[in-house]
């Protein structure tokens, strides 16, 4: 059985795992989630929490949290540079960084998006704007001292980090708080990823077209065929 990966639209942070899915060549299906109304009590069957991502394993299991789901990827990806073996220096930098875009860079963005989820008294909204815009700012400014002149978030080779970093970085222009031009480092990080056939292929996905994967793409399932599926739930 191929693996399943649930992914939320519009720009869910599970962008960078059909990047991952994509570059590691093999073959996956997709499942669609618009947000938030598909998030209905039959997907709680896939993950409790009801969030995307989620991926249903090769052999039945359901698996949610992007840094778990990108490790998982991560572990079949080591002969094609996307992961690394556990107990190595480039395991724990990779870890390093994934949690460091999970905790800070994802998270920096938390206040925008419950803006975007919720009605607010106009002074809570300026107020909560006027935050989650500094935690942006403070974010890529942590990002592009880290990156400097390396070619990608680990170094000379792309790893899941960077699919990762892709899915996320693209919400500085969806809420407007940032100018990404004043991180240069981070901004030639983002152009240069743009430019990916797997970045492309994931942009098109999100649209709702039908684009001839490079990877392994296989088509997509319903949330109905999906949990036919299903052996171990989350």
């Amino acid at each position: 059985m191929s693996p399943i990966l649930f992914y939320g639209v519009p720009s869910g942070c599970s962008f960078g795992a059909i990047v991952a899915l994509e570059w590691l060549g093999r073959p996956y299906r997709l499942c669609r989630i618009a947000l938030p109304e598909g998030l209905t009590a039959a997907y709680r069957r896939i993950n409790p929490v009801r969030e995307t991502p989620a991926l249903l394993t090769a052999d039945g299991a359901a698996l949610s949290e992007s840094v778990a789901i990108l490790n998982h990827i991560a572990a079949s990806g080591i002969d094609r540079g996307l992961g690394f073996a556990q107990g190595t220096r480039d395991f724990d930098r990779l870890n390093r960084m994934l949690a460091w875009l999970n905790t800070t860079f994802f998270n920096a963005f938390a206040p925008l998006w419950h803006l975007v989820d919720h009605a607010l008294p106009e002074a809570d909204k300026a107020a909560l704007r006027g935050y989650g815009r500094d935690q942006v700012a403070l974010a890529h400014a942590q990002l592009e001292a880290m990156l400097g002149e390396r070619e990608w978030l680990l170094g000379d080779r792309r790893s899941l980090a960077d699919a990762y970093f892709v899915g996320i970085a693209r919400w500085t222009k969806y809420h407007d708080v940032v100018d990404r031009q004043d991180y240069p480092h981070v901004q030639r990080l983002f152009d240069r990823l743009q430019a990916d056939p797997a970045v492309v292929f994931a942009h098109a996905i999100e649209r709702g077209e039908s684009p001839a994967g490079g990877g392994g793409f296989l088509g997509h399932v319903t949330l109905e065929q999906a949990l036919d599926e299903l052996r171990v739930e989350g």
